[in-house]
């Protein structure tokens, strides 16, 4: 099938139907009256049953009761169903990424990579599952030591976003799960069968571990789903993906009963391009960033900071690189842009372009509706390309979609301040080949953001480094490196073996 091939809605209904099969989910058993639909073709999926906010309480309870139970159990031997739901992934890699594909539009390469993420987040537990270390420290106080131990926390509430379906629930589940919590999760009402069959691959491997099946549960529903989660005391942390509208909401509410919560909101990322940087390098660095997954990635590059002396240079090489990149069928090879998720998407893109025009700016290529004519209900667009005079009101706002604006700077501690003047502070990048310049950017005058790439564009971060993001992102920090304390409690403790009791700091307090 050619990228201009759009399948019909009963191609991908029993696509649909035979990857989930494969994976273990019985769409009989989880038929409703919720339509979903494909943003591929804008058609329907098939209905699929939902859970009301009044179900949230005991799946809440029946997660509290498995908790109970899976806390004792040693964490090498939770890393080892871990292990096991890495292996069945690895056997249904194809399948899960079919729907990834058919839910949320994404291309069959980077569907394959999200998938390819839960795997390797799966490794990285299984390892973590023998490092969950705490510290031994000196005590001022003779015949006494100081140490820290850390232990389960709970219950895990993950709430995630259509763009990645499947991968931020991996990251924080196979953590929580070698931490010892049990974990709930309410996904996106965009990717039920995503949520489904991941759903029913790890609940093989605990079933096969011979543990409680309440371990892992999903729970697919609409936004009362998600504010039930948010607001039961029986859910001690709150991972929640999404707008920082969302964040806005979710964070107060957790807060008000003393929970935790870990945020991954918006982005606004920059890739700020100096005169020495290797063009053809940051040529697909930039383009693989800014128009990947259709611009529907937190990490998606859209802005470009680049010098003066190569603004002009860089802007026209991305307009010939825009104009060839392969848009349609995200199911067809060879397709590199698939589609918008809805019509809303499509509606804020044109209006940005529409406010960047009004402040000056200039389309150079893209922001056309793609493919009208054989997929109406679908919403593909060509990314665009826009060049701006300076860092105006529509460039310092997200819009979820393709859209790069390309700016001009004269030094460096401009084009530093230019890429730390918006509200988010996810992901940013430097092309160049001046040590110094790195060393820069990478240091505490430089970018403010949670990554900060030297060489490489804003998105593919690898699972073994902590990601998350400052300001408006929110703060949290998922996956890789020290992130598993989120999932954990730390007590601190004193172990007296003197015989005697002295007290710290001197204090004398004889009886």
């Amino acid at each position: 099938m050619s990228r201009t091939q759009i399948p019909t809605a009963e191609t991908l209904q029993q696509q649909a139907q035979e990857a989930a099969g494969r994976c273990g989910v019985d769409l009989a058993a989880i038929a409703g009256d919720q339509s979903h639909r494909s943003p591929v073709n804008g058609e329907s999926l098939g209905g699929v049953r939902w859970s009301d906010a009044h179900e949230v309480d005991e799946v809440v309870r029946r997660s509290r009761e498995a908790f109970l139970q899976w806390r004792t159990v040693p964490a090498p031997q939770r890393g080892e169903v871990v292990r096991r739901f890495g292996e069945l992934l690895r056997e249904r890699k194809a399948d899960l990424a079919t729907l990834v594909s058919l839910e949320v539009g994404k291309i069959t390469s980077e569907a394959l990579g999200e998938v390819q993420e839960m795997i390797d987040i799966c490794d990285f537990a299984v390892g973590l599952s023998r490092q969950l270390y705490g510290r031994t420290s000196v005590s001022e106080r003779p015949g006494h030591r100081l140490m820290e131990t850390w232990h389960p926390l709970g219950v895990v509430g993950v709430i995630s976003a259509f763009n990645f379906p499947v991968a931020v629930w991996s990251w924080n589940t196979a953590i929580a799960l070698v931490c010892g919590d049990t974990v709930v999760w309410k996904p996106s009402e965009q990717a039920p069968l995503c949520a489904h069959a991941a759903a029913a691959l790890l609940g093989r491997a605990l079933e096969e571990a011979g543990a409680p099946a309440a371990v892992s549960q999903v729970v697919v529903g609409g936004p009362e789903v998600g504010e039930a989660l948010v607001d039961h005391r029986g859910v001690a942390l709150v991972s929640a993906t999404g707008s920082t509208r969302m964040g806005r909401a979710v964070g107060p509410r957790v807060a008000n009963r003393f929970g935790r919560s870990l945020l991954e909101l918006g982005g606004n990322n920059a890739a700020v391009v100096a005169p020495s940087a290797d063009l053809d390098l940051t040529l697909r660095g930039i383009v693989f960033s800014a128009a990947g997954t259709a611009g529907q990635r937190c990490t998606t590059m859209r802005r470009v900071i680049a010098h003066s002396s190569i603004v002009d240079e860089l802007t026209e090489r991305l307009a010939e690189a825009y104009g060839r990149l392969p848009i349609g069928n995200p199911l067809a090879d060879g397709t590199l842009v698939g589609p918008l998720v809805h019509g809303d998407a499509y509606t804020a893109m044109r209006s940005a372009l529409e406010q960047a025009q009004s402040e000056g700016g200039t389309v150079v290529v893209g922001g056309e509706r793609q493919l009208a004519e054989v997929a109406p209900e679908a919403y593909y667009v060509q990314p665009a390309v826009v060049r701006m005079p300076g860092q105006t009101d529509i460039v310092t706002r997200e819009t979820f979609a393709p859209i790069l604006y390309v700016m001009a700077y004269d030094d460096l501690d401009e084009a530093i301040a230019l890429n730390n003047d918006v509200l988010q502070g996810l992901s940013s990048s430097l092309f160049t080949r001046d040590q110094a310049e790195s060393e820069i950017f990478l240091s505490a005058v430089g970018s403010d953001c949670g990554i900060v790439n030297i060489n490489i564009g804003t998105s593919g971060a690898e699972i073994g480094g902590a990601f998350g993001g400052e300001k408006e992102t929110g703060g949290g920090r998922e996956s890789g490196s020290d992130a598993w304390r989120a999932y954990m409690r730390r007590a601190t403790n004193t172990i007296n073996y003197s015989g005697e009791l002295p007290l710290a700091q001197g204090v004398d307090f004889s009886v």
